[in-house]
């Protein structure tokens, strides 16, 4: 019996430990600065400062998506800050031609793709910024 109301104690308590709120959508242009965390304009004009795992930082980083309308999914941590959803499920994504792209890197020489920036696993050449259609990875 005392076992039972422990184990129940406990998934009680991870329950309360868990986010349990919907992840949202936020839509904007991608502003990356130097020395800055990156933030997302939004349509009515608010700047969001962007945060997330390592990969995505990595990308948040990169000065080459600046400029691009992007969707990151994931929840606010407070208002005018965002954490972007772990990047194995693809929450950051760049708008091209009117459609979401995944944001990949591609090595000519070598024919190997990467998912941060940064130079090439085998020939060490800096990768190029290659955005691909999600069903196409």
């Amino acid at each position: 019996m005392y076992s039972r109301r422990c184990l129940l104690a406990l998934m009680a308590g991870s329950l309360f430990a868990a986010d349990l709120r919907p992840g949202v959508t936020l839509r904007g242009k991608l502003i990356v600065r130097e020395g800055k965390p990156a933030t997302l304009e939004t349509a009515d004009h608010h700047a969001v400062t962007l945060e997330g795992d390592d990969t995505t930082s990595k990308l948040l980083g990169d000065s080459r998506l600046s400029g691009f309308e992007v969707e990151a999914r994931g929840r606010f941590l407070a208002p005018g800050r965002f954490q972007i959803d772990p990047s194995h499920t693809h929450s950051l994504m760049v708008r091209k031609d009117g459609h979401l792209k995944l944001i990949t890197y591609w090595c000519d020489i070598c024919s190997i793709r990467a998912y941060t920036p940064g130079p090439c696993v085998c020939c060490q050449r800096e990768t190029t910024l290659d955005l691909i259609d999600p069903d196409k990875q």
